[in-house]
């Protein structure tokens, strides 16, 4: 036999309201998306509830409608998150010279900060960071370790990527592209 939507199980529901509320954010981290997976459980609960074969699973079987929304929200934003991405990546496709507009901008801006610097620092940043030239390369002419160039470039902000154990080593051309 069925439960039907009757009051009294209409009534348990509603009870456990914060009980569920509180299962749901601890799963989805915010309490305005868990509040909004709730309405839209209840409102799937008053179709369904009717399945139930007995009074007393009513709650164990709401939350197994709970959790199925829990994976359900996961799968969505997993899915907006592809469709995002595939988007940015055909408007990337569509303006072929906004990264590079971006960049002359902020290089633009670095080169002018860059003056501010002490004229050692300044020499590595230009060179290193803004024309791309190789940190060994720039290390070999002026007489110093390309190691010491990086710290020189980077003086107690050393990028991970430029590090690895302890060892400096050439970014990839991807990673940094000359600037100006």
């Amino acid at each position: 036999m069925t439960t039907p939507a009757t009051p009294d199980v209409l009534e348990m529901l509603v009870e456990n309201h914060r009980r569920f509320l509180a299962f749901l954010e601890r799963r989805v981290g915010s309490r305005e998306v868990a509040e909004d997976i709730l309405q839209d459980a209840f409102v799937r609960s008053l179709e369904r509830v009717d399945t139930v074969r007995d009074r007393e699973a009513v709650i164990p079987w709401f939350y197994r409608l709970l959790r199925n929304a829990v994976i359900d929200h996961y799968r969505r934003g997993g899915a907006e998150d592809r469709a995002l991405a595939y988007v940015a990546g055909a408007e990337d496709e569509a303006a072929p010279g906004a990264d590079e507009a971006l960049r002359d901008a902020v290089c633009a801006c670095v080169a002018s900060l860059v003056e501010t610097l002490k004229p050692e620092y300044a020499t590595v940043i230009k060179r290193v960071d803004l024309d791309g030239e190789a940190v060994s390369e720039f290390a070999r002419e002026v007489g110093i370790t390309a190691k010491r160039s990086t710290m020189s470039s980077h003086h107690d902000h050393a990028t991970p990527d430029r590090h690895h154990g302890g060892v400096a080593h050439e970014p990839s051309a991807d990673a940094r592209p000359p600037c100006c």
